[in-house]
């Protein structure tokens, strides 16, 4: 009976369509990312070397591909007022600029914004709860910015040389 029970429930995940998330295959074998020590370039560079075939190199000119962050940028704007004046709701804004390309002038990916938005209520008797839920929803922002961008360099194409 103990040694059916793998079975059953092996059978039970298969059929429900459950399936791991696979390796996307992205076009190039090694990858450049200037300054991948905070942030979103950070966070890609570590999804990149596990989540794709490609592999981070710390030297440009071993890469296949580079990916340069031209902007990354975090706003927080007031969305509505309450009777009195005081601030009721703030919308928070996330946006990266990238692109990617072989360092020759060819581009796999070019310049592209990705922008992100989410709308969180304000109450000035709960400063530090709605302070960590800030930052709570900045980082998640920042996690589907990442599968975003490795969705595109996903259906990215190698490039063409230039003619000239």
């Amino acid at each position: 009976m103990k040694a059916l029970l793998p079975l059953v429930l092996a059978a039970a995940v298969g059929g429900c369509g459950f399936q791991l998330r696979g390796s996307a295959t992205v076009p190039f074998q090694t990858l450049y990312i200037p300054d991948a020590r905070t942030g979103v370039a950070l966070n890609l560079k570590r999804n990149i070397e596990a989540g794709t075939n490609a592999k981070v190199v710390d030297d440009p000119k071993k890469a296949d591909a580079i990916l340069e962050l031209s902007a990354e940028n975090k706003e927080k704007i007031i969305l509505s007022l309450s009777g009195t004046g005081r601030v009721s709701e703030f919308r928070l804004r996330y946006s990266v600029r990238y692109r990617v390309h072989d360092g020759k002038g060819n581009e796999y990916v070019p310049s592209s914004l990705v922008q992100l938005t989410r709308d969180m209520t304000y109450d000035d008797s709960q400063i530090l709860a709605k302070e960590a839920e800030e930052q709570l929803l900045f980082r998640d922002m920042q996690s589907d910015m990442v599968q975003q961008v490795l969705r595109r360099l996903a259906s990215a194409d190698r490039p063409k040389p230039k003619v000239q």
